[in-house]
């Protein structure tokens, strides 16, 4: 079977069986920036109070967050964890995006997606992941996301062996139509069986993909 083949196989058995994902779950482009900062090292769930503190005290925006202090941002975004070096990514990150675009989601959306991307990647606390989610879900781009579920799944599956992020990354890029709301989606879709089946200590017997192949539990 043809990668891209067994790539759209792969993504319909999961869009049947969990529906659409509808993520990312924000209220402006902004807040999804924010997000992807504050959900390195934690669960979604925290994410979601550091962000609710942010709206509640009304800084969600990236004047307000260059403007406070820093130990303000600490304690507002002390639910996700790791808040001390999580506030000194958001101000670095909210700098960059007034520096370069004067805080303009339209200025920064009509960047080159590689040279927004090397951009993304130079600013502080941004790594590959971050900036993907950057460039997938707050600015539209075709942009494939890379995570641990997506390397956990597609290694059991045998789709590939290597472990690196870029390599994955262009493997997924290579084999499907460059289209926003697939990449979108697929990515989602595969956070969701990372979280319900395809698990460190996987749940085999019911997951919508049994039987596609056969799973390296690895």
């Amino acid at each position: 079977m043809k990668q891209e083949a067994k790539l759209f196989k792969i993504y319909n058995k999961l869009l049947d069986y969990f529906g659409p994902q509808h993520w990312w779950p924000a209220d402006s482009p902004f807040e999804v920036m924010v997000g992807a900062i504050l959900t390195q090292s934690t669960n979604w769930g925290n994410v979601e109070k550091a962000i609710a503190n942010l709206k509640r005290v009304k800084v969600l925006t990236p004047e307000k967050i260059v403007e406070s202090r820093e130990q303000s941002v600490e304690r507002w975004i002390k639910p996700s964890g790791y808040f001390r070096q999580k506030a000194r990514k958001l101000r670095a990150f909210a700098k960059f995006f007034l520096r370069e675009y004067g805080g303009r989601l339209r200025a920064m959306r009509c960047e080159g997606v590689q040279t927004l991307r090397e951009k993304l990647l130079a600013v502080h606390g941004i790594g590959p992941e971050t900036a993907d989610s950057i460039l997938l879900y707050a600015l539209n781009k075709p942009n494939f996301v890379v995570d641990a579920y997506t390397r956990r799944i597609g290694q059991r599956l045998g789709l590939f062996d290597f472990e690196d992020y870029h390599q994955i990354k262009e493997y997924f890029e290579n084999n499907l139509p460059k289209r926003v709301r697939l990449y979108n989606e697929y990515h989602a879709l595969l956070v969701a069986l990372g979280k319900n089946f395809c698990r460190p200590r996987p749940l085999c017997q019911n997951c919508p993909l049994n039987g596609l192949g056969r799973c390296k539990k690895n």
